[in-house]
């Protein structure tokens, strides 16, 4: 059977990307680690891959060294149940140094896009009025970090 798994490529700092990603996500676990043979581009014996899953979901990550930086053409989203496991990933997602965007965007430190956005707003639009949608965009839109509460209320107005 084909199986599609995403590469996340990194400069050098794959090792400790995925042990952060492993550490906050239930379900998760470090699978692989191979390492630069002598004779490959990198330096013989550090990281070249790490095979993982993260909540249940394969990835590879590569030290490929400065090619491409990610950007938010591609991101990673977290649907969560409730205020509390929002904040839990947000502010797990932020430590060392990330940087939080809008809307429930952030990057982590090593540059990855994530949305951290609760379950229930994408069900919510789905039955939402054309008014009830609006509301809730327009108390979205200038929410960094997300409050449920208050996005919920929108919708229901």
């Amino acid at each position: 059977m084909t199986e599609i798994v995403p590469c996340l490529w990194f400069t050098d700092d794959a090792e400790a990307a995925v042990a952060l990603y492993t550490g906050l996500f239930p379900d998760s676990e470090v699978l692989e680690v191979t390492r630069y043979p002598a004779g490959a581009p990198g330096e013989e014996g550090s990281v070249l891959t790490v095979e993982f899953t993260v909540a249940g979901s394969r990835y590879t990550a590569l030290n490929g060294g400065p090619h491409d930086a990610f950007n938010d053409a591609v991101s990673l989203q977290v649907l969560v149940a409730d205020q509390a496991e929002l904040d839990r990933v947000w502010d797990g997602l932020l430590a060392g140094g990330g940087t939080p965007v809008q809307c429930g965007w952030l990057k982590d430190r090593f540059g990855v896009s994530w949305q951290v956005v609760p379950r229930s707003w994408a069900a919510a639009l789905r039955t939402a009025t054309p008014a009830q949608a609006a509301a809730g965009f327009a108390a979205l839109m200038p929410m960094v970090r997300i409050d449920v509460s208050a996005l919920e209320a929108a919708l229901r107005s």
